[in-house]
């Protein structure tokens, strides 16, 4: 495989997409795209490389408000193939890469899989969102379909800070993490798959967010992020407030104005992760767990960050 050079076949057209495919293209790859929704791709796909305003703005694209800010950087990628089926665009993948909801992966790993090629040296199928045994799922097609050339890997969270603002067209990126982290099996082909992928999604573009390497797949689905925060956050919201404003001006915002009493269950559900997190490095304690960490931890780490506490993590 020719750094620089390889097929990357985007699955999904989550948020995550509409930065993949600008930053691949621009790097050189021939990108091609598996949705459902091909004929809602334009074949040029945006990304504004944006900073956000301070000041709670709001701007319309069509019928949608976005946060307003300030755009740096545009960068522009093409897509070289987009389909709903799989045999039009697996095939030829050197990298596959699955953005979409972790519900979804099992799912669409099953359809994909039956066209896999099996006569390249190496082809690498992942995720931007490492959760729930990413790698299992994979190892269930392995066997499936007798598929003896996959290299796994999964990021530990998604690299940027991103969002859609005109399906298929138009993404924003707001900027990587200082610190990123992914898993990859067979474990010695990391190297490589920096060079030829992760750079190309990370440091080209923000100078910084260098991919380190986790000893395990299981360090990713247990350094909290989603799964505690989102749940914990509406809880909170509910309880405070039960679920009614009487204006819109009066909804808070998700993160900005996150509170002690979202603070107090997110904490509560991180410290039961904890429990599981102790009890994996008793059962393997040569194992280097460095990135399996509770959420502030994980925060500070990828962030760079030294905020006292969660609540200052959300606000500030």
């Amino acid at each position: 495989m020719n750094i620089g050079k390889c097929v990357v076949t985007v699955v999904g057209g989550g948020n995550s997409a509409h930065v993949l495919i600008p930053f691949l293209s621009a790097s050189g790859h021939k990108v091609n795209l598996l949705t459902r929704r091909p004929e809602a791709w334009s074949e040029t796909v945006t990304c504004e490389l944006q900073r956000p305003s301070k000041k709670r703005e709001m701007v319309h694209y069509g019928n949608v408000q976005h946060p307003a800010a300030e755009v740096l950087q545009t960068v522009k990628g093409v897509i070289s193939k987009k389909s709903s089926d799989p045999a039009d665009v697996i095939p030829e993948a050197d990298i596959i890469v699955l953005c979409m909801p972790v519900a979804s992966y099992r799912t669409a790993l099953g359809k994909l899989a039956p066209h896999i090629s099996k006569s390249k040296k190496d082809v690498y199928v992942g995720t931007v969102y490492g959760q729930a045994g990413f790698n299992w799922m994979v190892h269930e097609i392995e066997r499936t379909f007798n598929l003896k050339n996959i290299v796994t890997f999964a990021m530990g969270l998604i690299p940027w800070i991103c969002r859609t603002i005109k399906y298929g067209e138009l993404g924003a990126n707001y900027g990587t993490k200082v610190v990123n982290v992914a898993a990859v099996t067979p474990h010695d082909k990391f190297d490589e798959l920096n060079k030829i992928f992760f750079e190309d999604i990370s440091t080209r573009w923000h100078k910084m967010g260098r991919f380190h390497q986790a000893c395990s797949f299981l360090s990713l689905t247990l350094s909290v992020d989603n799964q505690v925060i989102h749940p914990s956050r509406c809880y909170g919201l509910w309880k405070r407030h039960g679920g009614k404003w009487d204006t819109e001006n009066d909804i808070p915002f998700f993160y900005k104005d996150y509170d002690d009493l979202s603070e107090k269950y997110l904490t509560a559900l991180d410290n039961d992760y904890e429990k599981v997190r102790e009890a994996v490095r008793k059962a393997f304690p040569k194992r280097d767990f460095k990135y399996m960490l509770d959420y502030l931890t994980l925060e500070r780490v990828t962030h760079n960050s030294a905020h006292a506490s969660i609540k200052d993590s959300f606000r500030h």
